[in-house]
């Protein structure tokens, strides 16, 4: 299986509606590893590594975000994967 990592910039109203927590749970279902946290400009940023096909369906979530997430953008820069494992957390 090939593996991915990637790291995201998502902006737009993204921090007061449980964005960062949203994303883990997805980042989780989807078997990832990573972090998703808010950065002090209201973006939020997020890391995450594994199965390519895994990680392309969270770029895409990302793209929509949670129901309540107003997502204007995504920046989206693509890494070497470092075979980081241990699921999907929250950082504060």
């Amino acid at each position: 299986m090939a593996r991915a990592r990637v790291r995201m910039l998502v902006r737009g109203l993204v921090q007061g509606v449980y964005f960062r927590q949203s994303t883990a749970d997805e980042g989780e279902r989807l078997g990832l590893s990573g972090t998703a946290r808010n950065l002090p400009g209201g973006e939020v940023e997020v890391q995450a590594e594994g199965e390519r096909e895994a990680v392309e369906a969270l770029v895409r979530w990302c793209h929509r975000g949670p129901p309540a997430a107003r997502v204007e953008a995504v920046e989206v820069a693509w890494e070497p994967p470092t075979g980081e494992s241990g699921g999907f957390r929250v950082a504060r």
